[in-house]
């Protein structure tokens, strides 16, 4: 059977819903944790870019995180996380997910890069985007689309963790009691806990290096 390689960074949110995706799936990988500041040139010689993560089988290279979640799941689905008539809806919330949610994240995170924002109507921006839908909907299922866990739930959860950690007793004054119950729910999972096992930092070998 043909190996299958994700170069991952244990922190980074994109590299934590791949991994869960490729946890539940069921599929063997072999977890290449890099150096962000010197990354592997094995990885950069299939995805230039040089983000996490990407996934390596053979031929096939993915180099986006919500790609490699989609493709996981083609191989398996147990528990039904992208049901087909669900799609679309799925991918809105990903896309303002990873697209204005993600930027306002980042100038939250780091506001020293964006001298130019205010952080205070930054965080509003972002509890207005992201943090006041999910609080509505989880206040009406436990998890975004229903009674049960789809793939929606693991592609923003990591991000929505990340958001939290930034100030985590800001965070914690929010009235949000929904989404820190279904934040705290996947933070305690056995999927979460087992895909943040720690890997020794991954150093190509000479005849990868070539």
């Amino acid at each position: 059977m043909t190996q299958t390689i994700l170069y991952s960074y244990r922190r980074c949110p994109y590299a934590m819903r791949a991994r869960m995706a490729l946890a539940y799936a069921g599929i063997d990988v072999e977890i290449r944790e890099i150096s962000l500041r010197e990354k592997p040139s094995s990885m950069l010689a299939i995805s230039p870019k040089g983000t996490v993560p990407v996934l390596r089988q053979g031929t096939l290279v993915i180099d986006e995180s919500y790609l490699i979640m989609r493709w996981a799941l083609s191989q398996s689905d147990p528990d039904e996380w992208l049901k087909k008539e669900l799609e679309a809806s799925i991918d809105q919330w990903v896309a303002r997910n990873d697209g204005p949610f993600k930027k306002l994240l980042d100038q939250y995170k780091y506001p020293d890069r964006f001298p130019e924002t205010n952080l205070s109507d930054t965080l509003s921006k972002a509890i207005e985007l992201q943090l006041n839908p999910l609080e509505t909907q989880l206040k009406q299922t436990p998890y975004i689309f229903g009674e049960k866990i789809s793939l929606a739930d693991i592609a923003i959860f990591p991000f929505i963790r990340q958001f939290m950690m930034v100030d985590v007793a800001k965070f914690d004054q929010l009235d949000f009691v929904a989404v820190k119950r279904w934040l705290n729910e996947h933070l305690e999972s056995a999927l979460f806990l087992k895909i943040m096992t720690r890997y020794p930092t991954w150093e190509d070998s000479g005849l990868e290096k070539k």
